[in-house]
């Protein structure tokens, strides 16, 4: 019994450790130029198939021509996800201008 649980142990922190946070950037124009940072989280359900709120790093960045958009899962976004099981699955959205 003992060794059954420390093996469940080991696979459930092996599973655990190849998880990872992803980050996609990309920028429009120049990218950005003065630093000011605008932030806004995309709000997912039943592991992200379903969009409840998502942002839109167009209207984020205003007037703005050059900018920098950066989508991540954090690892808050992460707790958020296992802590619900995946039900719920949030994003944040960073724009730089």
């Amino acid at each position: 019994m003992r060794n059954r649980f420390i093996q469940l142990t080991f696979v459930t922190i092996l599973c655990l450790s190849m998880a990872s946070c992803y980050t996609i950037s990309y920028a429009v124009g120049s990218g950005a130029q003065t630093g000011v940072e605008v932030t806004e989280k995309n709000h997912y359900v039943i592991g992200g198939l379903a969009a409840i709120k998502t942002s839109d790093p167009t209207k984020m960045a205003g007037d703005a021509k050059n900018y920098q958009v950066t989508i991540t899962h954090t690892f808050i976004d992460g707790l958020l996800n296992v802590l619900t099981s995946g039900l719920y699955t949030p994003t944040t959205t960073v724009v730089k201008k």
